[in-house]
């Protein structure tokens, strides 16, 4: 691995939200999510990645994959007033909130999904 790589991948914040929702507010939760994540990718420089998704057999249960540039665009993202909305309209939604820090093992294959993805 070249050191920019390195020095990118140790600067970069990758965090795994595990999320479960109350299942009557399920599809009120999911709109909201939608909503927020787009207007994360959409509006700020330091978010790479906002990437929702729920378990097949159990969609009360969400998992956010979470990029960002470094800990300052985690720090920026929390203050933004689409983030604010999101967290203030589904606190009761929310039955528990895990957040799992990660450490990529391969940033320069991650560079190669995102290109795919253009296509």
């Amino acid at each position: 691995m070249n050191e920019a790589v390195q020095a990118q991948q140790e600067e970069m914040m990758v965090r795994i939200s595990e999320i479960e929702i109350y299942p009557e507010h399920l599809d009120e939760y999911k709109t909201i999510l939608k909503e927020e994540a787009a207007a994360s990718v959409r509006l700020e420089r330091g978010v790479i990645a906002i990437f929702p998704m729920f378990q097949k057999d159990n969609p009360a249960q969400v998992r956010i994959l979470e990029m960002y540039k470094d800990q300052q665009a985690y720090q920026s993202h929390l203050k933004t007033e689409h983030f604010k909305k999101y967290k203030t309209t589904t606190v009761h939604m929310v039955k528990s909130l895990k957040l799992v820090d990660m450490e990529a093992m391969d940033l320069e294959t991650a560079r190669s999904i995102f290109k795919k993805l253009k296509k």
